[in-house]
């Protein structure tokens, strides 16, 4: 057949190396209010819930129970189940309506009613939404810090970085499961060092990753899966009540965490018992609800491939993220996967949630280059650093992090990387060389650092955990080695832990330690003239104002 010769140059665009799928409802390619999903429902007797979306008490699957015995306002179920998802949708939107008289209606929705909710919404409408119901009073952002090696010191000076640009969540994870207490080591040091009250995490299997909440090299966590169907829960040996009570064992040792859930992990894991994405992830989100936990990350995330191929589905994905909000809890909003060739479809993944401001735009963005990210590539990396700095700067809005000058990365990456040296001299651990921090200081990816013994690392990092060693021996280390400041950081961190104010939703530290949360720093948006407004921030807005590259005016007087 004889081309069009522009139809042949659009199919060479970067768009046409994604997947789009036509909807397949049986198979759970749609993203919302699918034929196969339950209507709205509600029955309550003697102060139990006796049906809920077209199902009654004994055909409850366990996902089912829990959301109704720990997830819904039973006291006002039946007024806002009787009340028209349309008029709950406006109330999203109406600058009359504070966010806690939606609160009051959102409490009590069933996984259907949620849905149905959020159908009624166009992507505009839920940026308003999200700008309403985002339950901190300024948005924030997290990042990756991970390289494919697990080098401990590019770790560490890339986490430095990434505290002086703004971040104040920072996860890591690993390419070899036996490295999780060096990088959670790194990333700690680094953060702190970069800037005191960064909160860090290590993504491992459950397991290990409590344990090093517990050892106090890590300050809060995340990557606790939950699902909307049974099967998917049990697959992984789980159910909702497990899932709860590894919630509580973080509470009770101070430590912040959420659950991770998200559109698209049941289709991948081939049970979505025919429902759309959007159902399915209200169940997880009121299952979150239920199991008192603060904060939810979602939005797709990984399985963003998912939602990304089927129509609505970037619609959906900034509902579900709304809907986590709807219900009072902090909402990581993604937009870390990478997902597609397109620049202006990459662009357009995280603009509602940028726009709309969530606690955290990103969970999480690259801080290293996409090719050094361990979580497979995010969907903005380092490499996107100035684009997001001109966008803030563009629209006055806040994505989270600021410019910064090269000088002083360089100085923060060094100290970061000498830190972890004396860390590392001080508690027996493999040298790290005056080489290595010299290039960790430079670095760009792993390719610029020397290359570690890795049998060495690892054998190290579990003979570190066989001793015992602590976050009071990291402490000691750099209090004695020339790091007091880092040292009175991470002992600062410790005790916050104690004190469990930063277990409230949506919390993070700002460089003096005080805890911004929902509780004390709420969002208080109600349309023009309320809520956080970036060009309102002077010292925020004037650290963006500021492109290191932008010309003088004082240079271009004649």
């Amino acid at each position: 057949m004889k081309r069009q010769k522009r139809f042949e140059a659009l199919k060479k665009r970067p768009i046409h190396k994604d997947t789009f799928v036509d909807e397949w409802p049986d198979e759970g390619f749609v993203a919302m209010m699918g034929p196969n999903d339950p209507k709205p429902s509600i029955k309550v007797e003697n102060g139990v819930i006796t049906e809920m979306d077209g199902k009654k008490r004994e055909d409850f699957d366990l996902i089912d129970l829990y959301i109704a015995k720990y997830a819904i306002n039973i006291d006002n179920v039946e007024k806002v189940m009787a009340t028209d998802s349309t008029k709950i949708a406006r109330m999203l939107v109406d600058p009359n309506v504070s966010r806690d008289e939606v609160l009051k209606y959102t409490s009590a929705l069933t996984p259907a009613k949620a849905e149905e909710v959020i159908s009624k919404l166009d992507f505009g409408e839920m940026i308003m939404g999200v700008k309403k119901m985002r339950p901190r009073y300024k948005p924030a952002n997290q990042c990756h810090v991970t390289n494919t090696v697990d080098n401990p010191v590019e770790i560490a000076a890339d986490a430095a970085e990434a505290a002086l640009r703004g971040f104040p969540e920072q996860e890591t994870t690993t390419a070899v499961a036996r490295y999780a207490p060096f990088n959670a080591i790194s990333i700690l040091v680094g953060s702190q060092t970069g800037r005191p009250g960064v909160l860090t995490q290590c993504s491992v299997e459950e397991a290990t990753e409590l344990q090093l909440g517990m050892r106090g090299f890590t300050a809060y966590a995340e990557t606790i899966s939950v699902y909307g169907t049974d099967r998917v829960f049990t697959d992984g040996d789980d159910t909702p009540w497990s899932k709860g009570f590894l919630a509580s064992c973080y509470a009770s040792r101070g430590l912040k965490m959420r659950f991770t859930s998200g559109a698209g992990s049941e289709v991948l894991m081939g049970y979505p018992e025919g429902k759309s994405m959007l159902y399915l992830e209200a169940r997880c989100i009121l299952l979150t609800k239920g199991s008192g936990v603060q904060g939810l990350q979602n939005g797709a995330v990984s399985c963003i491939s998912m939602p990304g191929a089927v129509p609505n589905g970037l619609r959906e994905v900034l509902g579900e993220n709304l809907l986590c909000m709807m219900c009072d809890i902090e909402c990581a909003s993604g937009c870390d996967q990478t997902f597609s060739a397109s620049d202006m479809r990459r662009t357009e993944r995280f603009m509602g949630q940028f726009i709309g401001g969530t606690d955290y735009i990103c969970s999480g963005y690259a801080a290293e280059d996409n090719y050094d990210n361990t979580f497979a590539g995010s969907n903005t990396d380092v490499n996107d650093y100035d684009d997001m700095y001109v966008m803030e700067r563009d629209l006055g809005q806040n994505y989270g992090i600021h410019p910064v000058s090269e000088e002083d990365v360089i100085k923060i990456r060094n100290k970061a990387a000498k830190a972890l040296q004396a860390v590392f001299d001080a508690l027996g651990l493999p040298k790290i060389t005056d080489e290595e921090v010299e290039a960790a200081t430079y670095a760009n990816t792993h390719d610029d650092m020397p290359k570690r013994d890795m049998v060495a690392d690892m054998k190290a990092a579990q003979n570190m955990m066989d001793r015992g060693i602590t976050a009071i021996d990291l402490i000691k280390a750099l209090a004695d080695n020339g790091y007091p400041e880092v040292a009175q950081a991470i002992l600062d961190l410790q005790k916050q832990k104690v004190c469990g104010d930063y277990l409230q939703t949506s919390s993070i530290f700002d460089s003096k330690w005080n805890v911004n949360s929902a509780v004390n720093n709420p969002n208080t948006y109600q349309g023009p003239g309320t809520g956080y407004r970036l060009y309102e921030d002077k010292d925020e807005w004037k650290k963006i104002k500021a492109l290191p590259w932008a010309l003088d005016p004082e240079h271009l007087k004649l």
